[in-house]
C-alpha cells in the first residue's frame, strides 16, 4: 500500500538528494550493496545477539540509503534492468537476514513462539515477493497488498522497538502478527491476478 500511495511523493521528496550524489558521481548499484552490507551488519552482528535497539538503527539507515539507489538512476539516466534485479536480489538478501537472525536469537534464548514466527515472516516476505515477481513476468500488475516490503520493514522496526523497551511478548504477538499480514497479502496478490486471467 505505502508503495501505491508513497512512491512518488518519496520519489519527489528525494529527487535533489539524488541528483546531488549523481553529481558526485556516486553509483546507484553501490549504494544498494552499501544498503545491504549495513543490513548484515545490523542483523548478524547485532540482532542475531539480541542487541535489537543498535539492529533496529542500523537496519533503519541502511534502508534509507537504499531507498536513494533508484533516485540516483533516475537522475543520472542509469537506471537499467540489471539495477533493478540487483536492487530486488539485495533486498531478498536482506529480509531473509532480518527474519533469519531474529530467529536465530530467539531460538537460543528458548523463545521458541517468536523464533517460530520469525520463521513464518521469512517465508511470508519470500512468497509475498515471489508472487509479484511471477505475476509480473506473466504480464499482470500486482501492485496490492497490505505487507509490501516497505510495510515489512515498519513492522518490524516498530516490532524491534517494542521489545527494546521491555513491552512484553511485542516480539512474539508482532511477528506472528505480521506473518498473518504476509499471507493475506498473497490471497490479495492471488485474487488480483485471477480477476485479470478472467
Amino acid at each position: 500500500m505505502l508503495n501505491v500511495f508513497a512512491r512518488a511523493r518519496v520519489s519527489a521528496a528525494l529527487a535533489p538528494v539524488g541528483r546531488a550524489l549523481a553529481r558526485a558521481h556516486v553509483s546507484p548499484d553501490a549504494l544498494t550493496l552499501v544498503g545491504l552490507l549495513g543490513v548484515l551488519v545490523g542483523t548478524i552482528g547485532f540482532a542475531a545477539r539480541g542487541q535489537v535497539l543498535v539492529a533496529v538503527i542500523i537496519v533503519t539507515l541502511s534502508a534509507f540509503t537504499d531507498v536513494l539507489d533508484g533516485a540516483v538512476a533516475r537522475a543520472s539516466g542509469t537506471s537499467s534492468k540489471w539495477g533493478a534485479f540487483l536492487d530486488s536480489t539485495a533486498d531478498r538478501i536482506a529480509d531473509a537476514a532480518i527474519f533469519g537472525s531474529l530467529a536465530f536469537w530467539l531460538f537460543g534464548a528458548h523463545r521458541t513462539m517468536g523464533a517460530t514466527g520469525a520463521l513464518a515472516c521469512v517465508a511470508g516476505a519470500m512468497i509475498v515477493s515471489y508472487v509479484k515477481a511471477r505475476a509480473e513476468g506473466l504480464g499482470f500488475t500486482c501492485e496490492v497488498g497490505i505487507a509490501e516490503r516497505g510495510e515489512r520493514l515498519i513492522a518490524i522496526g516498530v516490532i524491534g522497538l517494542l521489545e527494546a523497551f521491555g513491552v512484553p511478548y511485542a516480539m512474539e504477538v508482532g511477528l506472528w502478527l505480521l506473518a498473518a499480514a504476509c499471507a493475506v497479502t498473497v490471497g490479495q496478490r492471488m485474487y488480483a491476478v485471477r480477476t485479470q486471467a478472467r
